[in-house]
């Protein structure tokens, strides 16, 4: 199935913003071996589930509790994933090179979080997989609170019609936790979870229900990937209520 038979046309100029560059494509794999090598090396990462990764586009939707949680989650795959960040963040120039060479593009928020999701379903249109951490921002705690988890990625993937990938992270609070500008040295356990398949749509819709649904079920998935990836990586299980 082509791309624009799945996600339906896309005007040229709005895709075209999200696409990366030829320059951050010709310097991604270098920068992605690279940051893979150091991570190895730093935090012992291990990554289990890789083959539940499906071909296609996809949303990946990791648990979030540290910084470092980005370059994790974008060394797991081979593949290029793709990140949305503000576009304040590539007025420094340093940064701005950093984030573009591994897959980030920038998403102007000042009008409405809509361009951010229309940015998103570009970059699936292309047929690329996303990073979209569902918490929105760093999180603490030992497990996840239902209220914090979003449902942004629901709602792109309900739209996109492309699976959500749940993917639980453990150690990364203790490597760089909140406060912190240093990374420690601590072993990082990844575990990715079976994808999470789109719903229907209705009369060409997506129900409000479903999108719901649906980020109920990443809730639950999330929280079982957490724990068990937490206690992969060493980390101290969470005493019984």
């Amino acid at each position: 199935m082509s791309t624009e038979s799945a996600y339906g046309s896309q005007e040229g100029a709005t895709v075209e913003r999200s696409a990366h560059g030829l320059f951050g494509r010709l310097l991604y794999r270098p920068f992605w071996l690279f940051v893979f090598t150091l991570c190895k090396l730093l935090f012992r990462l291990r990554v289990d589930g890789r083959k539940n990764l499906p071909d296609g586009p996809f949303i990946m939707s990791a648990v979030h509790r540290s910084f470092v949680d980005t370059p994790i989650v974008g060394v797991i795959t081979g593949k290029r994933m793709r990140f949305m960040g503000k576009e304040s963040l590539w007025k420094n120039r340093p940064l701005g090179a950093f984030l573009t060479f591994f897959g980030g593009f920038p998403v102007e928020r000042s009008g409405a979080d809509r361009t951010a999701l229309r940015a998103a379903q570009d970059v699936l249109a292309l047929g690329e997989p996303l990073v979209m951490f569902p918490e929105g921002t760093r999180q603490e705690g030992p497990r996840l609170n239902r209220e914090q988890v979003l449902d942004g990625p629901a709602f792109v993937a309900a739209r996109a019609g492309v699976p959500i990938v749940p993917v639980g992270i453990g150690g990364s609070a203790k490597a760089l936790p909140l406060g912190a500008k240093i990374p420690r040295p601590r072993k990082i356990v990844v575990v990715i979870g079976e994808p999470i398949d789109p719903p229907d749509k209705v009369n060409g819709k997506v129900p409000r229900r479903a999108v719901k649904d649906l980020t109920d079920q990443l809730f639950a998935d999330l929280g079982d990937l957490y724990i068990e990836a937490r206690v992969l990586a060493g980390d101290e299980p969470e005493p019984a209520s």
